[in-house]
């Protein structure tokens, strides 16, 4: 598991921005500004935001997609669940004592 995965995970911002795609998936960068403003009262900019995208993206936490003129950001959870696999369930597969 890359540690990028937790590095991503270590900025608040970026965790907000993943609890919106939790919420709703397939965002644009003005959508995810204008939820992230309104919702949570956070006042980064498009730039910033497209930054911690990028991070997430790197981190294989998020995907983007272009349709048309739009670029979408989608949530990826295959690298939370390892997270999950790894610590949580570790002998989920063999039978209790």
């Amino acid at each position: 598991m890359p540690d990028d995965v937790f590095k991503a995970l270590a900025d608040p911002n970026r965790r907000t921005i993943l609890d919106e795609l939790t919420e709703r998936d397939g965002q644009t960068l003005f959508e995810i500004c204008a939820r992230l403003s309104t919702k949570h009262g956070l006042g980064l900019s498009r730039q910033a935001i497209s930054q911690h995208l990028a991070v997430l993206e790197a981190a294989g936490l998020i995907k983007t997609r272009r349709e048309g003129r739009y670029k979408f950001h989608d949530l990826i959870t295959q690298p939370l669940e390892q997270i999950v696999d790894r610590w949580l369930k570790p002998n989920a597969s063999e039978p209790e004592k």
